[in-house]
Formats: structure tokens, C-alpha cells, sequence
């Protein structure tokens, strides 16, 4: 199985890198829907494709409407649209208003269930996040590994969400700040680089991927990945256009 990183930054693009936008190509999954949405078309190998998205910031979920093009020539059973049905009633209203996307594109809303079976028979589960205006995590759990991906929220070595990821192959986890902007990360609901570090070694996970990098930090290594490499090794930074095989 592979991921593939679309999109590893948050709020706004940059010349590095596209807003929060993961993809599965083997399922037809997406998770999250930001600006790097159109490189979907590219890897999209079934006819069914499912985004399920983490909340409805702008940064997360712009990329619906790019679904024209991504979608363009090609024959599909189906095209969803999960997330928590306040945020799909919001993105209906306001994203898809005649006054902002005049012709809305071919798919369908469908809010989260629990728990939902993906194509190869895979378990897909969310969970709760601290954000403003709330958000979602999710695991993928298959009989042999598992990941879990988790943005938009402000980690801690006792974070809520802790158990939900317990154990997991792969973390791929925010980290919009580097340490020293704790006080901002609260206020905005974001992370810094040691929490995050401290809540992969209390999980227990095996591997952690950091993306929904700030955008200003636009070069190459944006983060200082040995100031936490005692507290948790296996750490990197994603990059757009990085596949992960798990």
C-alpha cells in the first residue's frame, strides 16, 4: 500500500508546497481536500473516489470544487464527499453559493459514519480534535499495519486523541510551528514540533510524518528535526510529492 503526500502545508500554498491533501491511490481515498486537490487527477486509478475531510477550513477543502477538472474524461460509479454533516451543510451553503461556484461538480455529501469499510476491507475510524470550529482525525486499520492522520489541532504528550492513534505504522501529524510559538499554537489551535515529537513516543507509534508546515517557513528543511530526535527518532518532514510505502 502507498500514500502519497499531495499537499503538506496549511493556510495558504506556497512555492514549495499545496494545502492539506493525502491520497491513497490503490483505494480511490483521499483525505483532505486543499489546493493540491487538482494532483489527484494524476494518480486517480478507480472509478470511485471517497475525500474524507478532516473539517471545513478553506485550506482543507477548497479543492472540492477543483472536481471538474480532477474528474474531467473519466467514468465514475461514484464520487463522495464524507466529513461531519455540519461542516458538509456549511461547505453546501457557503462554498457552493451562486455567488462564489456558480455550477456545483459531480458528487455527493455523505456524513461520517463511525466506522466505514473501505474497498480492500480496511477499517476507517474518526475521532475527535481540539480546533476552532472542530475538526476530525482518522485511522486506517488493515489486518497487518495501520496509520492514522492527524491535523489542525494543538498535540501534547497527554493529548485527548492519544489512544485513538495508539500503536499506529504510521503518524502522519501537523506541525505548523517550530518550538518557542506555543502560545500562538494554542490561540490558533496548531502544533509545535517538541508536543508533537512527545505524543509519537506516548503512542507508541513507528513512524512520524510531519506535514500542514507553515507556509512562511518556505525552504527546504523548515524544521529543526534534531532538536527532538532524542524524544522521538523516526521523524521526518513530508514533502509534496513524497509516497510513502507502509
Amino acid at each position: 500500500m502507498k500514500l502519497i503526500l499531495l499537499g503538506t502545508t496549511g493556510y495558504h500554498p506556497n512555492d514549495r508546497r499545496q494545502t492539506a491533501c493525502l491520497m491513497l491511490p490503490e483505494l480511490g481515498v483521499v483525505l483532505d481536500a486543499g489546493t493540491a486537490m487538482y494532483r489527484v487527477r494524476q494518480h486517480l486509478c478507480t472509478d470511485t473516489l471517497d475525500i474524507f475531510l478532516t473539517h471545513a477550513h478553506l485550506d482543507h477543502v477548497v479543492g472540492i470544487t477543483f472536481l471538474f477538472d480532477v474528474l474531467w474524461q473519466r467514468t465514475m460509479r461514484y464520487t463522495r464527499v464524507h466529513g461531519e454533516a455540519e461542516k458538509l451543510e456549511a461547505i453546501e451553503q457557503h462554498l457552493f453559493s451562486p455567488a462564489l461556484f456558480p455550477a456545483r461538480p459531480p458528487f455527493e455529501f455523505q456524513a461520517l459514519n463511525q466506522q466505514i469499510t473501505l474497498a480492500d476491507g480496511s477499517r476507517l475510524t474518526h475521532f475527535p480534535l481540539s480546533h476552532p470550529g472542530g475538526a476530525v482525525g482518522y485511522r486506517i486499520d488493515w489486518p497487518d499495519r495501520s496509520i492514522a492522520y492527524v491535523t489542525d489541532t494543538t498535540a501534547s504528550k497527554d493529548a485527548a486523541y492519544l489512544e485513538h492513534i495508539h500503536g499506529v505504522d504510521l503518524l502522519i501529524h501537523e506541525c505548523y510551528f517550530a518550538d518557542g510559538w506555543e502560545s500562538q499554537a494554542a490561540l490558533t489551535g496548531h502544533s509545535c514540533l517538541t508536543p508533537v515529537a512527545q505524543l509519537a513516543r506516548a503512542a507508541d507509534v513507528k513512524r512520524l510524518v510531519l506535514v500542514h508546515i507553515n507556509p512562511m517557513l518556505d525552504q527546504e528543511h523548515p524544521l529543526d528535526l534534531e532538536l527532538v530526535r532524542d524524544v522521538f527518532p523516526a521523524i521526518e518532514v513530508g514533502a509534496d510529492g513524497q509516497v510513502i510505502e507502509f
